[in-house]
């Protein structure tokens, strides 16, 4: 692979392929037109929201004189980000979370991260011990703490840490 799109590893190769077509001052419209693909479809990708085909990514890199397979490299890197950040995302144990916390939404669809204030908030209003231990052990207690305090939730709910005490 051309040593310039290196560093793009990880990124959408539609997103490079905008940037490059920007660069040398070529429409999108009718670049699609001209390797007979739908501009809504060549749109699509250029915003990152849809997938190279190797026949597609192969007549871009005729067409613009890239070396043959950048795209469908840089798409596979791109497909392997996506999969390595899906298998980060941590949840905390489940099975230690009593089932009537999130009775009105799919445990599964949380986003953990994103929505931790409204997760501790939940928790720490309607859950019992061992759910409030497994969250403050799946978010860390000063992050439990701050999202105490944000909220409306107040005393009677206090956090142990070793050498501290905070309500």
């Amino acid at each position: 692979m051309i040593q310039q799109y290196e560093k793009y590893k990880g990124i959408h190769p539609g997103i490079i392929l905008d940037r490059e077509l920007k660069k040398r001052s070529i429409k999108q419209r009718p670049f699609a037109l001209s390797i007979e693909e739908h501009p809504q479809t060549f749109n699509a990708i250029t915003k990152g929201k849809r997938r190279f085909s190797t026949s597609l990514a192969l007549k871009i890199e005729r067409e613009l004189g890239l070396e043959e397979g950048t795209l469908v490299i840089l798409q596979a890197f791109y497909e392997i980000q996506k999969i390595k950040e899906k298998e980060s995302k941590s949840t905390p144990k489940l099975n230690v979370l009593s089932k009537a916390l999130f009775w009105d939404t799919d445990i599964q669809q949380i986003d953990w991260e994103r929505q931790y204030r409204a997760v501790i908030q939940r928790v720490f209003e309607r859950g019992n011990e061992t759910d409030k231990e497994e969250i403050i052990r799946f978010y860390g207690a000063e992050k439990v703490e701050k999202a105490l305090q944000d909220s409306n939730i107040r005393s009677p709910y206090t956090i142990y840490r070793p050498n501290k005490i905070t309500g």
